[in-house]
């Protein structure tokens, strides 16, 4: 491990100073909000940054703040202070609850919303060190090795699968991202903030090296709301999903007239399903919907050699998911 500087700016100003330096001077910067990944990064060779910027100092960026046209919330919120939060887990329910199934709640006291948003994946070869797309080499290795645990969806030329629990509940919330960069701030999408493959093989998001990830917005709460995350892992003990779902359903007098179904752990990105939310609108959720909608769910997988497992339960969990959303 090199040495590097660790610097603690007071400000978001002095934050993209920094940042901007460090790429004039050519240095590689990074972001360090609870830390807990970066840290493990750092030990293994993943990440080797010259300046390690700690944001612990903004306080601004710790709140979550309700107002006319939703709720604020800052970047280094943490995960056990947003799953706890009244707010957030009587009306963004599925927010809340996919906060909540993070790691541990070490982790979770020191994991921060951003963070876990835009944590690098957890590919076996990528924390290995090979020198896969990710490491700037020119392959995937899990295309022929070990890929239970890899993408059924959007994959190719590399087939990780988008580590973040709260990325999936953000984007089946309609919640936007508020970006600082150099030039000032932006404002995008959840659905727009995450890059596949083809695209940008080399990162998971948007951001450059001189932008920060600051706040996260949601739009108002809406009457008649039922939202759930549900997720499942090869282990009760500390680990990320094998597959979850996020749903949030608008049912009024039994007919749903608002869906929104993102997949975690089967993707490169969270894995919206618009065609699944278009057989719900309008409909009254029965046990044959949802199972037809479970089907729709998987009608464009293309599992590798040994995560086809993964199609059969992406089926059956969204079946159980909307049913239980349904009552």
């Amino acid at each position: 491990m090199k040495s590097f500087t660790n610097v603690n700016p007071k400000s978001r100003q002095e934050v993209m100073a920094l940042l901007k330096k460090a790429v004039e001077e050519q240095q590689t910067a990074s972001l360090a909000g609870g830390g807990s990944d970066l840290l493990g990064m750092i030990k293994d060779d993943l990440v080797a940054p010259d300046v390690v910027v700690n944001l612990k100092d903004l306080e601004d960026l710790r709140e979550i703040e309700p107002h006319s046209q939703g709720v604020r919330i800052g970047g280094l919120v943490t995960l056990q202070e947003l799953s706890q939060h009244p707010l957030i887990r009587s009306q963004y329910t599925v927010l809340a609850e996919a906060a909540g199934t993070v790691a541990t709640p070490q982790i979770r006291n020191v994991g921060t919303l951003a963070g876990n948003i835009c944590q690098r994946p957890w590919c076996w070869y990528f924390r290995q060190g090979f020198p896969c797309f990710k490491h700037g080499g020119d392959r995937c290795y899990s295309v022929v090795g070990q890929n239970q645990l890899h993408a059924i969806f959007g994959g190719g030329p590399s087939f990780i699968v988008h580590p973040s629990d709260t990325a999936p509940a953000l984007m089946a919330l309609e919640a936007m991202f508020r970006i600082a960069g150099p030039d000032g701030e932006r404002v995008v999408p959840a659905s727009d903030f995450f890059v596949l493959p083809r695209e940008e093989v080399s990162r998971e998001n948007i951001l450059g090296p001189d932008e920060v990830l600051i706040e996260i917005e949601l739009p108002p709460a809406r009457q008649n709301v039922e939202s759930t995350y549900v997720k499942i892992m090869d282990r009760e003990a500390w680990t990320h999903a094998v597959l979850s779902v996020a749903a949030v359903l608008e049912i009024d007098q039994g007919v749903c007239r608002m869906a929104r179904i993102v997949l975690g752990a089967v993707a490169p990105i969270p894995w919206h399903l618009p065609h699944v939310e278009r057989m719900l609108v309008g409909q009254r959720i029965t046990t044959e919907l949802a199972g037809n909608a479970g089907q729709a769910a998987v009608s464009q997988a293309q599992p590798l050699a040994k995560n086809g497992y993964k199609v059969p339960l992406t089926e059956a969990l969204v079946r159980r998911t909307l049913l239980s959303l349904a009552g």
